[in-house]
């Protein structure tokens, strides 16, 4: 990355030291090292959001990691004393999850003060992402039409809002589940889950952001349907495969339970139905503009 800012340094001056020419102010036109040096300007601003934002993750830890990213190894959980609530309520015990505290454990010298500057990174990348969004917008939205400007402005904001909604729904609904699965799930009363802090933090960070990329999928659909690679009429002919790959995966990460499996199904099936939605509306409109 340092290399990288080096020589697009180095491109740019050489680029204003070879220009010696003064074009008129009504003549002027972007040249590619133009758009470079604005290019920049954009990552730059955006890496320290990043940064700003991950030294206030890194001072805060103990929210960080106590609050935050600790908590659903707890079965003081918000999510898990919900599901117990659910389980009165549905009579059935197994919805309900007490005296879980699963032993985490650090095996590396450096490992928690590492993992304390990674946390803090995504922390920031997480936090910043609406801005970075918005660089990148007002980077090529000089190159749009007005109309293109309009959409591409709420597609901005409909993106963040999906990603940050996804995030949300992993992060309380998703991850407790997995955790609580996978950290108490034994082969042998012989075998004891000690779990490393490494396998513990990848886990969460990757399951999270994973679930807020799938998030995505309403503007994925979007613009597959704007330059005609899928239809409506092929994701409804798909529907039934979608169903039982969304059924497969609420099974792999849920507990042997209808209940858990029903409530991280129906979200991403509503997800499904609503990128169907999506791709009609841009599908008609597609064919009023080509008729």
């Amino acid at each position: 990355m340092v290399r990288f800012f080096l020589l697009l340094n180095f491109l740019i001056y050489m680029e204003k030291q070879t220009t010696k020419q003064k074009i008129p102010d009504h003549e002027k036109v972007m040249s590619f090292w133009d758009h470079l040096e604005e290019l920049r300007g954009h990552i730059i601003r955006s890496l320290i959001a990043v940064v700003v934002l991950a030294g206030v993750a890194f001072a805060n830890r103990h929210i960080v990691f106590d609050t935050i990213i600790l908590a659903p190894s707890s079965s003081h959980f918000i999510t898990y004393r919900l599901l117990c609530k659910l389980g009165r309520l549905v009579h059935t015990s197994s919805l309900c999850v007490k005296g879980m505290h699963l032993k985490i454990i650090n095996i590396s010298m450096s490992g928690q003060f590492l993992t304390h500057i990674y946390i803090s990174l995504a922390a920031g990348a997480l936090l910043s992402f609406p801005y970075i969004l918005w660089e990148i917008w007002r980077f090529v939205q000089p190159a749009l039409l007005k109309n293109e400007k309009k959409y591409s402005r709420g597609g901005l904001v409909t993106s963040t809002l999906l990603f940050l909604i996804g995030v949300v729904f992993s992060y309380f609904m998703i991850v407790p589940i997995m955790v609580n699965f996978l950290g108490n799930y034994s082969v042998s009363s012989d075998v004891v889950n000690t779990i490393t802090l490494k396998s513990y933090i990848s886990t969460i960070v990757s399951m999270t952001l994973a679930v807020g990329l799938v998030f995505e999928l309403p503007i994925l659909v979007y613009f597959l349907t704007r330059i005609g690679i899928i239809t409506p009429q092929f994701l409804k002919s798909n529907r039934k495969y979608m169903v039982i790959i969304l059924l497969t995966v609420a099974a792999i990460i849920t507990p042997p339970d209808v209940f858990s499996q029903m409530l991280v199904f129906i979200p991403l099936e509503i997800l499904y139905e609503a990128s169907i939605l999506v791709s009609k509306r841009v599908y008609k409109r597609h064919l009023k503009e080509t008729a």
